[in-house]
């Protein structure tokens, strides 16, 4: 390793980059599944943000890679500053699983913006209980449910109210059909718990439910009619409940092209559901928000 001048090693910047609204999709959205994102919004004529900057990236720095940093500068990119409500700057948001769950604006003191970003990144290193919903993920996308129910069984035992033990048994119960089975676990977890996995359940037992039992109607519907909208959200709709996600998606995309606003842009507000109910870092989700971005910035 080279050393500087000082005889210390140079600082690693590998997790910390300059983001834009083309990149945001893939620096963001998609890294977030994977670890942490900081969104660090600012400008060169800012002031507070020339001292929340440096003060930001050392902390991002001294993390070594439990979390990212991406820096975007809202004169050259304003359209993600835009669609996030970005009123002023420095203005910092943290995602994980590609949604938006902390934040702040102004410069805050060094001290705060380490318990900000500590408070992100959680306990360093996997316990028993990781490495138990480690293996039962990897178990549930392999497609072996039987195990993956298992081993979430498992972690719950370890601890009896992890949200995402919880979350994934209900979705092993979910991909077997078994709808009231799904919905008593999700009713274990308290009404006001908060975590994403869970949340995607939630929004998949509520696709189940306005799910259209019935497709073939709205099939021939569409055969006559390739713009009958409000037969295509149905017909997604019951593509989503039975979960297809992937179909679903495809359908509300086919009307976001075809009329974006069409019924208060009914259509988009599902596909959102859709993605949540599919989880933030599915391919459902990931390469849907990649065309759907490709449409409302065309």
């Amino acid at each position: 390793m080279l050393l500087g001048e000082t005889g210390a090693a140079p600082a690693d910047k590998s997790n910390i980059k300059d983001g834009s609204d083309a990149s945001f999709m893939a620096d963001v959205i998609e890294a977030s599944s994977v670890q942490p994102v900081i969104v660090d919004f600012w400008a060169t004529w800012c002031g507070p943000c020339k001292t929340l900057g440096p003060a930001l990236e050392k902390i991002v720095e001294a993390a070594k890679g439990a979390v990212k940093l991406v820096k975007i500068d809202v004169d050259k990119n304003p359209a993600v500053a835009g669609q996030l409500r970005v009123q002023s700057i420095p203005t910092v948001y943290a995602f994980v699983d590609g949604q938006p769950v902390d934040g702040f604006q102004g410069a805050l003191p060094e001290s705060q913006l380490k318990a900000f970003v500590d408070k992100l990144i959680g306990p360093v290193g996997p316990g028993e209980i990781d490495e138990v919903l480690a293996l039962a993920n990897e178990s549930l996308k392999l497609g072996d449910i039987g195990g993956a129910a298992q081993a979430f069984a498992e972690g719950l035992q370890i601890d009896p109210g992890n949200l995402k033990a919880l979350a994934g048994l209900a979705r092993c119960y979910l991909a077997e059909g078994d709808v009231e089975r799904a919905r008593e676990v999700v009713s274990m977890a308290p009404e006001s718990a908060k975590d994403p996995e869970l949340d995607s359940v939630k929004a998949a037992l509520r696709l189940s439910e306005e799910a259209p039992s019935e497709t073939r109607a709205l099939e021939q519907r569409l055969a006559a009619n390739a713009d009958d909208h409000e037969a295509r959200l149905d017909l997604a709709k019951a593509y989503a409940g039975q979960g297809d996600f992937a179909r679903a998606a495809d359908q509300l995309l086919f009307i976001i092209e075809r009329d974006r606003e069409w019924n208060d842009g009914a259509a988009r507000k599902q596909l959102l559901t859709v993605f949540e109910a599919a989880g933030a870092g599915s391919d459902v989700a990931r390469q849907g928000r990649r065309r759907l971005s490709s449409l409302l910035f065309s």
